[in-house]
């Protein structure tokens, strides 16, 4: 009787207890709420970036026009054995095979439907063989028509039917931001498309330092670039070209970030001097430059960091003739702005030797106007024409400062600016040596060098001054 009475009190406990739960969350406890979570959209509903002209971007339409027009370089590079006199001292005649070539690879971008063909000067510097590979599989053997390494662009040609070439664009107007794709065969992999954004403009990075005049105002991408994507292309959203692909900022030789290529403002001009002429028309200011720093306003006390500083004038150069002085800063080229070096440089590679620009400089803090008339490295304005014969001897020459002269006692003289295979690379004169006379007559120019050649037959005397200073002299046969 005590259990069941037990029991029925247990029980009534524990309803009223529950009760009183239901009534508690019923009248004291917030409502839970359950929240959507917003789900990511499709990708088919994710609208493309806008190009720099508000359009949206097709990269499939400009790479579809684009990609037929770019082109596998290869090449083949022969060396002789060097003699080890050691070796030959202990065991006798050191014997020698058939050398193995050296085999390279780049890219290059078809420009004419007559076959013309830019790549990078050093895709294919020193190379014997030139192979192009289309990518419709196609061979041909190309023909180096001409090659600039100031600038590190290079001209071949092709002969065949239904090419594809690229139109070009139009660097200048390129907008920090905008995408642009680079098309090539990096590590052989024909025919790869990489995208980025222009990161910078006009940037130098000194990868041509070795080259005196060199012309450094490159387009600053990410767009991946490595090995094999050299001379390939840079083409905008609309598929025109707007640079060759030229180096990469790595600490490891792979792209890891940045990329870098020759604008076709520089490019276009380049190729069109190569053909018409057989060697590029190169204008310069004859100027020293600095770029205009914090420090530099302040030590010379100027009244903006606007400009160009001009830290030297070349004897007899454009710029003398035309009145600018050491310690102007240049303002701008035929009203285009130039705050760099590399962009006043960009500007002036435009025209050709005997074309006026106006300058316009600040000197003592008013702005004044020069109409100059721009020369060549030889200090003229005419016209310089490939010569048959400075291909025989395989050199390119730039002309001696009064400075460089005085420093080398030479009252005549023109540097040797490249080397490449022909009479000079064989006796081993190199970059950098001061030609004086050839045959016992001085040389002062190119011209002169074609004058005294092409009368001369047999054998031929260089006499000159190496890079140590000492006296040299080499012979060879024409």
């Amino acid at each position: 009787m005590k259990a069941r009475r037990f029991f029925g009190l247990f029980v009534v406990a524990v309803l009223g207890a529950l009760v009183a739960v239901i009534v508690y969350a019923k009248l004291f406890q917030n409502e839970t709420k359950f929240v959507e979570v917003p789900v990511e959209p499709k990708a088919r509903y994710v609208n493309l970036p806008s190009a720099a002209d508000g359009g949206a971007v097709d990269f499939t339409r400009a790479v579809e026009q684009s990609i037929d027009a770019v082109v596998h370089v290869k090449t083949k590079e022969f060396r002789e054995y060097a003699v080890n006199p050691l070796y030959e001292f202990f065991f006798g005649d050191q014997p020698q095979g058939e050398p193995q070539p050296i085999l390279g690879f780049g890219s290059g971008v078809i420009i004419s439907d007559q076959g013309y063909i830019v790549t990078n000067n050093h895709v294919i510097a020193g190379s014997d063989e030139i192979v192009v590979v289309l990518n419709d599989k196609r061979e041909f053997n190309a023909e180096l028509m001409g090659a600039d390494p100031t600038t590190d662009i290079a001209l071949l040609k092709i002969t065949g039917e239904k090419l594809t070439q690229l139109k070009f664009g139009n660097s200048d107007a390129l907008k920090l931001g905008e995408w642009v794709l680079a098309i090539g065969n990096p590590y052989n992999l024909t025919s790869t498309v990489t995208a980025g954004i222009v990161s910078a403009k006009a940037r130098n990075i000194n990868i041509l330092r070795t080259q005196e005049f060199s012309i450094e105002s490159f387009i600053q991408t990410d767009a991946a670039v490595n090995p094999g994507n050299s001379g390939g292309a840079l083409i905008n959203t609309r598929g025109e070209l707007v640079g060759i692909n030229t180096a990469i900022a790595s600490r490891t030789g792979a792209f890891t970030g940045y990329s870098f290529a020759v604008p076709v403002s520089i490019v276009e001009k380049i190729v069109k001097d190569l053909i018409e002429y057989g060697a590029v028309q190169r204008a310069i200011l004859g100027v020293t430059i600095q770029d205009v720093t914090a420090e530099l306003v302040e030590e010379m006390k100027l009244s903006s960091a606007e400009g160009v500083y001009v830290n030297g004038i070349r004897d007899h150069g454009a710029a003398e003739s035309a009145g600018i002085k050491k310690g102007d800063v240049l303002i701008s080229i035929d009203d285009v702005p130039v705050n760099s070096s590399a962009e006043l440089q960009e500007q002036v590679s435009k025209y050709s030797p005997g074309e006026t620009v106006k300058v316009i400089l600040r000197r003592d803090g008013k702005l004044k106007q020069y109409d100059v008339v721009l020369r060549n490295l030889e200090g003229s304005t005419e016209i310089v024409k490939k010569e048959d014969l400075l291909d025989v001897i395989g050199a390119s020459f730039e002309p001696l400062s009064e400075r460089e002269k005085r420093s080398l006692g030479v009252a005549n003289g023109l540097k040797v600016a490249s080397v490449k295979p022909g009479k000079f690379m064989k006796v081993g004169i190199q970059e950098g040596f001061v030609l004086t006379f050839i045959n016992k007559k001085p040389v002062n120019s190119v011209k002169d060098i074609a004058e005294i050649l092409k009368d001369t037959e047999g054998g031929v005397i260089i006499e000159g001054v190496d890079q140590n200073g000492s006296r040299s002299y080499y012979a060879f046969g024409m």
